[in-house]
């Protein structure tokens, strides 16, 4: 008997078990040079499936050597061209040809190259899937019913995760190092078992790295370039959970049944996150829901009638074309990772699928802002309602997001009302994030971060009944910390006066060349400090420029030039001085503030001139009085010109 075995026949493995199984004892068996130069291909691209057609290679010349059959090569060795053109068929038309050229038995386990070679009159043998009667694996001596992994690798003995998983520990399974000889035969019989079994596939085929699913194990096998010695690496489940098992089961189960069906599951690396998701894929398939799956790789253990997709010519943007085609009910995506998963999850689900995704994140902050980062905020509660936190297998949390019009948690004073998404905690409803746009960035701010920050820095005094100077800004003058002086501002402890700093300098510095240094003083107050040929653009034709930027921004703004700071007098600061200054007027100061008392003068807007000189302009409050913060540059001058004998009055406008 003649035979001519194709790629896929060496790969496979399974013809030197028939021969040693006496089935082809004494065959000629020509292998065509065909196959040599693309199994050669595909090891020097450091995939596993060109050395495991090698090694069957190699026993194929042991039996020969051992004149258990005869082999011959033949055929001519295929140009580069052609190699490159193996998945068009160029490579399994060369070895048909050797086929025909010898009258030859053409044995395969490819179904598309058995059918062609039917088309073409060869006597084809085609080896089917095995279905059953599988030995056990050689990977299998290193489980035991307690193993979650096993990590072997060249040179290093072999070691086990053990336990449950809220409860794991590494463990060295055996005290002598795995040889790369060992771990390689190891390889080989995973790749036939991968090619023979209905259950098994290969999930990623890579230089360097295969990754195969065996049933429920999930087997990685890395070598050279990929790694730094051969490594294989097998992970199985050892529980079957459902969701009724899970404490929190009926929260979720009323939550996915509901109109809103949008849900993600968090939670560290083996946390629990896909048993948790195959859980639910599960419960909805029973519950009469048309499930499907996203999966690169395919790693969950779902029933059969859900089926597994994986990406489409390598996007998952082809695959969700598909789904939104197929129209199921619910889709389950495990994980998401790259910028294109997150748009498709989002783009399905407003497109009204059930979506269910899982996400590595330490926190449901990390989560939110890997979802933001990526998806305009404002609709993040359209495409995400549930989120949930599993730690160690168990749900520990469970939050809601909503959209809403509000000022941001712990901004009252730094910003107006905006559109908002809060993220709540389900069974306390405490407001746990607030997601917002400012200065062209989404900000994800936790309320721990505002709680903490107002525990820190007391609130500033407000400064009351203030306006801006008329006629010149530049009368305005508040003391500045430059930045040489070393100090730490106040507003490092308020995450929302940073925003507003920010804010303010990127108005000024349209006006400015040289640097723009912001300091907020109180929730509605801010001084800025520039070079002093910067302060008329900055202060503009009457108070142009400054008083538009007061009402875009809506805080007050005192303007100071640089060289003012160089010749600012330190006046003593006194506690609970008065001074009266004639014509009903009067001065009171304490630690905090100054106030001017002019009671006939109530509700009435004044200018206040030191002499002859106009200082600035105010508004007389019901009481009769103006407030003004003790250390701002309008208070310490009043002193000082009440010092040098000036008189203080007030003039109504």
């Amino acid at each position: 008997m003649i035979l001519v075995p194709d790629t896929s026949v060496l790969i496979d493995g399974r013809i030197t078990s028939m021969i040693k199984a006496g089935e082809y004892k004494g065959a000629t068996i020509i292998v065509p040079e065909a196959v040599i130069a693309e199994l050669e291909a595909q090891a020097n691209n450091g995939r596993e499936i060109g050395f495991s057609g090698l090694n069957e290679l190699q026993s194929l010349c042991r039996m020969a050597e051992e004149k258990t059959i005869e082999l011959k090569f033949s055929g001519i060795r295929p140009s580069l061209e052609q190699v490159k053109l193996a998945s068009g068929g160029e490579i399994d038309a060369m070895i048909r040809g050797i086929a025909i050229e010898n009258s030859a038995r053409f044995i395969t386990s490819d179904f598309v190259q058995a059918e062609v070679a039917r088309a073409k009159g060869l006597d084809v043998i085609y080896l089917k899937a095995q279905v059953s009667d599988f030995v056990p694996l050689g990977i299998d001596q290193f489980f035991d019913e307690h193993t979650i992994a096993v990590y072997l690798k060249e040179r290093v003995c072999p070691s086990a995760k053990k336990g449950t998983i809220n409860d794991m520990k590494l463990v060295r399974i055996r005290d002598q190092p795995t040889s790369e000889y060992e771990l390689r035969a190891l390889a080989q019989e995973i790749l036939e078992r991968a090619k023979r079994d209905p259950d098994g596939f290969i999930e990623v085929e890579k230089r360097g790295i295969t990754i195969v699913q065996i049933g429920s194990m999930r087997i990685a096998i890395a070598r050279r370039p990929f790694s730094d010695g051969m490594e294989i690496t097998a992970v199985r489940p050892i529980v079957d959970v459902t969701l009724k098992d899970y404490a929190k089961a009926d929260l979720i189960t009323k939550k996915i049944t509901s109109d809103k069906r949008g849900l993600i599951i968090v939670g560290a690396p083996g946390s629990g996150k896909t048993t948790l998701a195959q859980s639910v894929a599960t419960y909805l398939s029973d519950s009469g829901y048309v499930v499907k799956t996203m999966e690169a790789p395919r790693e969950l253990q779902v029933p059969d009638q859900i089926t597994q997709y994986t990406t489409l010519d390598g996007s998952m943007s082809n695959t969700a074309d598909v789904l939104l085609l197929v129209r199921p009910d619910y889709v389950i995506f495990d994980e998401l990772r790259k910028n294109e998963d997150f748009n498709v999850f989002a783009d399905m689900r407003l497109a009204g699928l059930g979506m269910v995704g899982v996400i590595h994140a330490n926190g449901v902050q990390d989560a939110v802002q890997r979802f933001s980062d990526r998806v305009d905020f404002s609709v993040l509660s359209q495409i995400v309602n549930t989120i949930i936190f599993v730690s160690q297998g168990v749900i520990t949390r469970i939050y809601d997001l909503d959209f809403t019009i509000k000022v941001p948690e712990g901004m009252a004073g730094e910003m107006h009302i905006r559109p908002v998404t809060v993220v709540t905690d389900h069974e306390t409803g405490e407001l746990v994030i607030d997601v917002f746009r400012y200065d062209g960035e989404t900000i994800v701010m936790p309320m721990s971060a505002v709680t903490s920050a107002s525990k820190k820095v007391p609130q500033a005094p407000v400064v009351q009944n203030v306006g801006i100077p008329v006629g010149s800004a530049s009368n305005i003058r508040s003391p500045v910390t430059p930045p040489e002086a070393g100090q730490r501002k106040e507003s490092d402890d308020r995450p929302g006066w940073k925003l507003m700093e920010k804010d303010i300098q990127r108005e000024i510095g349209r006006y400015t060349e040289g640097f723009v240094d912001v300091q907020m003083i109180s929730d509605t107050k801010a001084i800025v400090y520039i070079d002093d040929k910067d302060v008329p653009a900055a202060i503009g034709k009457g108070g142009k420029n400054v008083s538009a930027i007061v009402n875009k921004i809506g805080i007050g703004i005192d303007i100071k030039p640089r060289s003012e700071f160089e010749r600012q007098q330190v006046l003593p600061q006194k506690s609970d001085m008065e001074l009266n200054l004639g014509g009903g007027i009067k001065i009171l100061t304490d630690k905090k503030q100054l106030t001017i008392v002019a009671s006939e003068q109530s509700g009435k807007i004044v200018d206040v001139f030191a002499g002859k000189e106009y200082l600035f302009t105010a508004t007389v409050n019901d009481s009769g009085e103006i407030h003004l913060a003790k250390n701002s540059s309008i208070a310490q001058e009043m002193i000082r010109r009440h010092q040098n004998s000036e008189i203080i009055k007030l003039r109504p406008v």
